[in-house]
């Protein structure tokens, strides 16, 4: 099976993440995933691999193992089962051959794929939608990738590796649930790779590290008539709140790695008010910093207000994988990059603002760089994936796993 057509068969699978199901504990939060999940199950032991195991919340692993008398690293790769919310309806797909201009996604509704970054692939064949639903490149492209590749191996069993686990976790796209369910224990691995970021050549290794704030006002509720000086409106509280936050440090004025506090939610009435923020920085002692003030802030009203009339609950949702790798020597790092410069892809080396499984698998114990995919326009109708990109993702595994049988331990 090419990968084309290996991913064509994952999108027709509609796996779109459901946040009711999500909210209410169950996972997989869309039975569909389960499904997926069954299908490559079924196609690892066609592949003849090892310790292939699914489990009832349909995380789904399994090991090539390694051919080779040396003790070589061993490498996991990662993607998950579902694709975003944004839109339900299942994946009607498409494949252009591009000689330059616009794409037509459907006619009969007037949808035009335009996008400047296709000028890049004029003779390439490009994978769209007819503009009624994602793609679902996101992440199954990162799927049919990493299945290519291990097929790859079993159909040139002379090529040395070490060993090499896949795992595919689902609702990635609601706060990684997947990941955070993953038992990492299952998983030998000394370093390992998600695929879940776009264009060819994208190579991510830093992320936000990222917390949450709830806080609550406690207010005094009066009727108008006897209001004065009786009243004490939890929504003015929050408003003074907000109002404290540092002016600029939001996600409206920032870029790159510049952090920010986000009022993201605000909901209440005048006898309690409950306010909603994400924290986010690149720098962990920034971000303790930021986590500090919040609390800081608390403290200082409380004796301004009263003790009763604020609390403040901090958590964290998940952390910087750079925290995990180190620095820009770590192998893993320097094993994507020498596959890049191997296969003669340009890397496009950036921060991420935003989490990906990475995050949550690197703090857990297994250092997860985010390798491109190939596709654009994640979470549109105009979604679309260059073959020539999706061959190369799957090259580009390939290659390092290639590049590890150098590096005996």
């Amino acid at each position: 099976m090419d990968i084309v057509t290996r991913f064509i068969n994952y999108i027709k699978i509609n796996t779109t993440t459901n946040r009711k199901n999500g909210s209410l504990g169950i996972m997989p939060s869309n039975p569909n995933e389960t499904k997926l999940a069954k299908l490559l199950e079924s196609e690892l032991k066609e592949l003849g691999l090892t310790n292939i195991k699914r489990r009832d919340n349909a995380i789904t692993t399994a090991v090539l193992p390694s051919n080779s008398s040396k003790k070589l690293p061993k490498i996991a790769f990662f993607a998950h089962l579902d694709t975003s919310a944004e839109q339900t309806n299942d994946t009607k797909a498409q494949i252009h051959k591009f000689n330059g201009g616009e794409i037509c996604l459907n006619k009969e509704l007037n949808i035009y794929l335009k996008d400047e970054s296709l000028k890049n692939y004029i003779g390439d064949e490009i994978i769209t939608t007819d503009g009624t639903s994602l793609l679902g490149a996101d992440d199954k492209a990162a799927i049919a990738s990493i299945m290519n590749a291990v097929k790859y191996f079993v159909d040139n069993p002379k090529i040395e590796h070490g060993d090499v686990t896949v795992c595919f976790v689902p609702d990635e796209e609601q706060g990684l649930r997947g990941a955070k369910a993953l038992d990492i224990n299952e998983i030998d691995a000394d370093f390992g790779y998600c695929l879940d970021c776009c264009e060819i050549g994208e190579l991510i290794y830093e992320n936000w590290n990222a917390g949450n704030a709830e806080v609550t006002f406690n207010g005094v509720s009066a009727h108008p008539m006897n209001a004065k000086g009786n009243l004490i409106n939890s929504l003015l509280l929050a408003h003074k709140f907000i109002s404290m936050l540092p002016s600029g440090e939001a996600p409206e004025y920032t870029e790159n790695k510049e952090g920010y506090f986000w009022v993201k939610e605000l909901s209440g009435n005048s006898a309690q008010t409950i306010l909603k923020l994400d924290i986010r920085e690149f720098d962990e002692k920034k971000y303790h910093e930021r986590m500090k003030f919040l609390n800081e802030l608390t403290n200082s009203l409380k004796k301004l207000w009263g003790d009763e009339r604020i609390s403040i609950d901090l958590s964290h949702r998940y952390k910087n994988v750079f925290n995990y790798l180190k620095s820009e020597d770590a192998t893993p790092i320097k094993l994507a990059k020498k596959a890049f410069k191997n296969l003669n892809i340009t890397p496009k080396i950036k921060p991420m603002r935003g989490g990906y499984d990475g995050s949550v698998i690197s703090e857990k114990g297994i250092p997860c760089p985010n390798l491109f995919t190939g596709a654009h326009n994640f979470h549109s109708i105009y979604e679309f994936l260059p073959v020539s990109s999706l061959k190369a993702s799957s090259n580009t595994v390939i290659e390092i796993i290639k590049l590890a049988a150098n590096l005996e331990k």
